[in-house]
């Protein structure tokens, strides 16, 4: 078994343990060694797919629920439309075929058609505005058909023209069965009875007629028998019923990713896709990271052989780190069909990029606070021998944890490097002719293709550091080639001289340090942690960041009772000094 294998060993074990306090507290060690695969969780003593009541499949996904429930406003509109349209269409014909003014005269069954196309407009406003359950507004869709049903019923039998044939036909209100069921996936069982009920409007229709003089036909079977091809209709749309939620269900199989649930889409990029996701049993938020078969096959053999590596080393990577400050890994595997994912953990917050992009340069004091937890993560992944590679504001994330506002997690181990690996395969997760990372925050000796240890990423976090002071990058360019250029011949400019906002002088000889172009002159992530703790400036502190996501992102803010008064303008204007109108 190669490393890679080891390590997957190791951290399914690892996690087995986590989940499992009892093998936990005896030490035992995994002694399954097992392949994630993602399947559908096998249901106890039913078939797969059935509860024990035998018929209920499991519920569809609730964003196809969602989006199924919003085609019944559509669909509402569209039906308000055609009872208008063609009640006045029905008069213009009726115009010509008279010849006379008699077609602008009030029908009854006009008034029918005023009741189908209220309720349609009801309904449209209704679905439209409502915060219901989306499958009650699925469910009102189908008492919907068998009202419209209703309607439509008693108009096409109401005045029968003379003679009418009365061999059997489909009628309309066999195709909205069909309609119904074919785009608004509910429960087969559910969809076969709102069928039926709407396709029993027309002999009940007829028996009205009959009943009003309207309709002589001699007998009442008549009527039945009549529109017997609508009520085959509805098998049919028992077909299409089971097969439009059959497939609901597949989604909802497909979207299993070993213990966990997917949801929404958070996020797309050149790796793949991030959802949201739950733990089946723990109820567990999580972040699934994944690249599908389908991205792998449109690279070629080598670009997609990097891709899958450099996804292996993110999850391994994740895996051996343990700082609070890096982003905790739960679970990795390979699904059925080949698709590669990981756990984990949910965060709630922002990224620095976007932190800066909407408040701008930030106070000394936080700043200092939010690079000592970066240090904390790169510290012990440099001890480790891991080296980051690409640490930039956009892969600083920064939010609630616990009770704690202003709390740092380091995201996005993809293109980490191991001193402790040999020959070609710690070079895979680099493109011949290309170069890894962010040109924007690389260190010289990355642009050169020189071999980069653990102060390549705190170069970076200088980079980090200076844009965190002064909202600008530290060489600003047309293009990437310019900015590596620059680097390797110019010095930055001083960050003192780029703000308005005071910065210590201490804390601007750190970020210059860390800018230094040889590796050798830059400190360690332990030495810049000392050294940033000891920086001439008030700390930043709970209550300030705690007042600062109060104020600005109340819905992101942690589990605090905090809330902002007025009497806080003072502290409001202290915590964001860069504010951006």
């Amino acid at each position: 078994m190669d490393a890679t294998g080891h390590q997957q060993n190791a951290l399914r074990s690892r996690v087995d343990n986590d989940l499992d306090p009892a093998r936990r507290a005896a030490g035992a060690p995994d002694a399954r060694p097992r392949k994630r695969k993602l399947v559908c969780p096998p249901l106890r003593s039913t078939p797969a797919g059935l509860t024990s009541g035998g018929l209920h499949r499991r519920p569809l996904p609730d964003d196809l629920v969602k989006q199924a429930s919003q085609r019944l406003e559509i669909i509402a509109l569209l039906a308000a439309v055609l009872w208008i349209f063609s009640t006045v269409l029905y008069h213009v014909i009726d115009l010509r075929n008279a010849g006379n003014t008699s077609w602008m005269s009030f029908q009854s069954s006009d008034v029918l058609v005023g009741v189908g196309a209220t309720i349609s407009i009801a309904l449209f406003f209704y679905v439209r505005h409502s915060s219901r359950d989306p499958r009650f507004i699925l469910d009102l869709g189908l008492a919907f058909l068998v009202a419209t049903a209703a309607i439509v019923g008693l108009i096409l039998h109401w005045s029968p023209l003379p003679h009418s044939s009365m061999n059997p036909a489909i009628s309309w209100i066999g195709v909205l069965v069909l309609m119904f069921a074919a785009t608004l996936p509910n429960d087969p069982i559910k969809t076969v009875g709102a069928g039926l009920l709407a396709v029993s409007m027309n002999p009940i229709g007829m028996l009205i007629a009959r009943v009003r003089g309207a309709w002589a036909f001699e007998s009442a079977w008549t009527a039945w028998t009549m529109h017997y091809p609508d009520f085959l209709l509805v098998g049919v749309s028992l077909v299409i019923a089971r097969v439009v939620t059959g497939l609901g269900h597949q989604v909802a199989r497909a979207r299993e990713m070993g213990s966990y649930e997917l949801g929404d889409l958070i996020g797309r990029g050149g790796m793949g896709e991030v959802y949201k996701a739950t733990h089946r049993m723990l109820a567990r938020p999580a972040a699934i990271k994944l690249i599908r078969p389908e991205l792998l096959a449109a690279r070629n053999g080598e670009q997609a052989e990097i891709a899958v590596e450099r996804f292996h080393r993110e999850a391994t990577a994740a895996a051996q780190l343990r700082s609070p400050h890096t982003v905790g890994l739960y679970d990795f595997g390979t699904t059925d069909d080949g698709t590669l994912y990981f756990a984990m953990e949910l965060l709630d917050g922002m990224d620095l990029e976007s932190l800066v992009e909407q408040t701008g340069p930030l106070p000394a004091a936080r700043v200092v606070h939010i690079l000592r937890q970066v240090c904390d993560s790169l510290e012990e992944a440099h001890a480790s021998g891991l080296v980051h590679r690409d640490i930039k504001p956009a892969n600083i994330h920064i939010g609630p944890f616990g009770l704690r506002d202003d709390f740092v997690k380091v995201l996005d181990f993809g293109l980490v490097t191991s001193g402790a690996v040999v020959g070609g395969r710690a070079q895979l997760a680099t493109l011949v002719g290309t170069i890894p990372g962010t040109p924007a925050y690389m260190a010289p000796e990355m642009a050169l293709g020189e071999k980069v240890d653990g102060r390549a990423d705190i170069y970076a976090l200088g980079c980090v550091a200076y844009y965190l002071l002064t909202g600008q990058l530290v060489f600003a360019t047309d293009n990437a080639m310019q900015s590596l250029v620059k680097r390797l011949h110019e010095e930055p400019v001083r960050p003192s001289e780029r703000t308005e906002l005071p910065i210590p002088s201490d804390l601007e000889a750190l970020v210059l340090a860390c800018l230094g172009k040889q590796a050798a002159s830059r400190p360690t992530a332990g030495d810049l942690a000392r050294s940033l703790a000891a920086v001439n400036v008030a700390p930043w502190t709970d209550e300030q960041a705690r007042h600062w996501w109060a104020v600005h992102h109340p819905e992101k803010a942690s589990a605090s009772n905090y809330r902002p008064s007025p009497v806080d303008d003072r502290l409001t204007a202290m915590v964001t000094p860069g504010v951006r109108n």
